[in-house]
């Protein structure tokens, strides 16, 4: 009997959960920066808009570096 394995494997998977961190807070920068590009069309940004891009981005480095001071999982080649 033959058995398929689809997904990714349990290595890379574990790399990545290791990465999600830092996945998250890239998204959130991201987010942030949309809302600044919308707000120069109505006005500019609010310094509520400010903050969360600077708090967003601080989450990256922090997460950034979170992630450096750990062991790298090792992946499937």
């Amino acid at each position: 009997m033959m058995t398929f394995d689809f997904g990714p494997p349990t290595a890379d998977l574990a790399a990545i959960e290791a990465e999600w961190p830092l996945i998250a807070a890239e998204l959130d920068v991201l987010d942030a920066e949309i809302t600044m590009l919308y707000a120069e069309d109505h006005g500019g940004p609010s310094p509520l808009d400010w903050r969360r891009l600077r708090r967003a981005e601080a989450r990256v480095t922090r997460a950034a570096a979170e992630l450096a001071a750990r062991p790298i999982p090792h992946c499937a080649a």
